[in-house]
This record gives C-alpha cells, structure tokens and sequence, in this order.
C-alpha cells in the first residue's frame, strides 16, 4: 500500500463544514431575534396604546397626525433597539446583519404602506419605510461605539 492510498482511506471529519452551519443559523438567528423582538415590542406598546385610549379604539377612525407622530417615535426607538440586538448577536460583521434586518424592515413597511395605503395620513407608511435603514444603522454604529470602549 503506498502512501496516497493510506491518505485516501484515512478519513478526517469535516469540522469546518459544521462550524460553518453554525455560524450561518448564528446569522440568521441574529436577524430574526431583531425582527421578533421590534415586533412583539411595537405590538405591545400598539395594544397598550389603545387599551388606555392614548389611540383611539381599533376600528375607530383613523387617528390625528400627533398620535402618528407618537407611534412613529416609538417606533423608531425599537427599530434602533432591535438593530442593537441584532448587531449584539451577529457572529461577525455586525453592521451588516442589522443593515439586512433594515433591509428587511424596508420591504415589510412598504408592503404594508400598500396593503395600509388608506388607513392613515400618507406621510406615516412613508417615513417608516424611509426609516429603515437608517434605524438600522444606527442601531448598528451604537453596539460598535459601545463595544470599542
């Protein structure tokens, strides 16, 4: 037997391939603990809102532009929040994971502006689309300052 064929029948575990399938439900589950967590935080504070009749009751009309504006803050809060987390949990490249959760934040806010268009002033779905990226950054570039001191 020479020695290329003891090689070929020895045969090492690939432990990379498994670290890598690691890593990437790692990325993935960074990505998704940021979008679960922005959406049970606004859906509860959305119900306790109209539970203490800050808004009006669901179905009620629409709301004034000021009560917009409020959701919108707080919004923007926890799309920061989440971001952080995001970044937080990423293996590695966390800007980049929180700028895919903006991403995704992007698309789920104008298919909502779409299939919302009338519920609201026009300027709401709008801004949060528009806020997307830049909560996510945000969020991003905070874990990265609190990390480097």
């Amino acid at each position: 037997m020479s020695n290329d064929e003891t090689f070929q029948s020895v045969s090492i575990p690939d432990t990379t391939r498994s670290r890598g399938g690691r890593r990437t439900l790692r990325r993935i589950g960074a990505v998704l603990a940021g979008l679960v967590a922005i959406f049970a935080v606004t859906t509860v504070t959305d119900v306790v809102m109209h539970a203490t009749s800050v808004f009006p009751p669901v179905g009620a009309p629409a709301m004034s532009s000021a009560l917009f504006l409020l959701a919108f803050a707080y919004r923007f809060v926890f799309d920061v929040a989440g971001s952080y987390l995001t970044a937080r949990l990423a293996p590695d490249r966390p800007m980049r994971h929180a700028l895919v959760l903006g991403a995704i934040g992007l698309v789920l806010s104008i298919a909502g502006a779409i299939a919302m268009w009338d519920a609201g002033p026009a300027w709401y779905p709008l801004v949060l689309a528009a806020s997307a990226l830049p909560c996510a950054w945000l969020g991003a570039r905070l874990h990265e300052r609190r990390r480097s001191v």
